[in-house]
């Protein structure tokens, strides 16, 4: 027919009429694995359910909560405890408990110049076994790579092998290779270093490196109460400094895996004059002898002492000026401090009273996680990895590779 403009017009039909359409619907296949995944997950919470607390705790009915804990036993990821719920008169029908067979372990380690440390952790999130080793500082490669396999064999549980290992190391890690690589005044190892070769003896699956300040920047992200910035540039002051760039939630870690070695931005000086920001704690005498590192205790005698204000005006300047070029060039929500000295009250005041004299005002807060931020960002990453390997071995086929960092 025709409208009143003389064009043709074609007149709607109900879908009904020309073909009823039918939303795709999942595969059996697909339907079970997201059953098993939630009853896995369940246990990994739990870890010890029966069958209908099972039910209770995904949502899910009664027999297809015991048809997947049927499967899953099958493939030898659960495993009958043999405790039983008390039954009888009034209480209902007794019950199986269910658990996680043996899942196996994940390894975390933590390279820093206070040491090496490997932790064992289980799919329950418990930290099985711990070992440590002193190094020297600063330390050659074949001198962390002694240690590193001292602290994994001191930690090794009988005669089981981790499934898979995160790494956190206090050096810049390639992003590609997962080398950790020197740049000129690296304050803690002299030479590169390739953790997953050392650690491949001791590893049944991959392992995963990243920078220590990525590491303890992912722990604030997730230890943070709901609500808070997904957006923000976490300074680490130590005996290096370091900063990690998260952005909606992710940290950037840049095309080589670089982003963040904000030790070598210009910055002022202690004279006025424009100079690195490392050279900033060697023209003040705050390096440890011998070394390119903070000395940290010689730093935070400093501020206090006689000649406190000289030294907090010329850190003030130097940071808030990087804290300066970090804000223009990543725009953060917020700027969170951290490391051994950089949460002390009086090293956070000194910078954010300097940094009320630059251009652009951003919050700045203290860490909040301060105990091992690092290691306890790798941990927590680990589990995860450990959790999804778990899940993806009930239904291989549809596992998905998870892109390392």
């Amino acid at each position: 027919m025709k409208d009143f403009t003389g064009r043709i017009a074609f007149q709607a039909r109900p879908l009904s009429r020309i073909g009823r359409v039918d939303p795709a619907r999942p595969s059996l296949e697909l339907v079970r694995s997201l059953t098993d995944e939630h009853v896995l997950r369940a246990l990994m919470r739990h870890r010890r359910l029966t069958r209908a607390e099972l039910a209770a705790e995904t949502g899910i009915s009664k027999p297809t909560a015991g048809e997947s804990v049927r499967r899953l036993t099958e493939a030898g990821l659960v495993a009958d405890t043999g405790e039983r719920t008390a039954g009888g008169r009034g209480r209902g029908r007794v019950g199986t408990y269910y658990a996680l067979a043996d899942a196996g372990v994940a390894l975390a380690v933590s390279i820093a110049p206070e040491g090496i440390i490997a932790e064992w952790v289980d799919a329950y999130g418990d930290t099985v076994s711990r070992a440590e080793q002193h190094i020297s500082r600063p330390a050659r490669p074949d001198q962390v790579t002694a240690a590193l396999r001292a602290a994994v064999t001191g930690a090794q549980q009988a005669s089981a092998v981790p499934r898979l290992a995160v790494v956190s190391a206090a050096d810049p890690v390639d992003r590609e290779t997962g080398r950790l690589i020197q740049l000129p005044d690296s304050p803690f190892l002299l030479g590169e270093l390739d953790p997953a070769t050392v650690l491949a003896p001791y590893v049944a699956g991959c392992v995963t490196t990243d920078n220590d300040v990525n590491w303890a920047a992912r722990a604030e992200r997730d230890g943070a109460p709901s609500g808070t910035s997904r957006d923000f540039a976490y300074l680490y002051l130590g005996a290096g400094v370091g900063c990690a760039i998260v952005s909606d939630a992710e940290v950037r870690r840049g095309s080589s895996g670089l982003a963040g070695e904000v030790a070598h931005l210009i910055t002022t000086g202690p004279q006025g004059q424009a100079t690195q920001l490392i050279d900033v704690f060697g023209e003040l005498g705050l390096r440890q002898s011998g070394s390119t590192a903070i000395d940290t205790g010689r730093l935070l005698a400093a501020v206090t002492g006689k000649q406190a204000q000289a030294v907090r005006h010329a850190l003030g300047q130097a940071i808030s000026g990087a804290l300066a070029a970090i804000v223009a060039l990543c725009d953060p929500e917020l700027i969170i401090i951290g490391g051994s000295w950089g949460t002390h009250p009086v090293i956070l005041e000194t910078i954010t009273t300097a940094f009320t004299r630059m251009p652009r005002q951003v919050p700045i807060r203290a860490a909040s996680l301060t105990a091992e931020p690092s290691l306890t960002g790798a941990r927590a990453d680990a589990l995860t990895r450990l959790r999804q390997a778990i899940v993806s071995a009930a239904h291989p086929a549809r596992a998905v590779p998870r892109r390392q960092r």
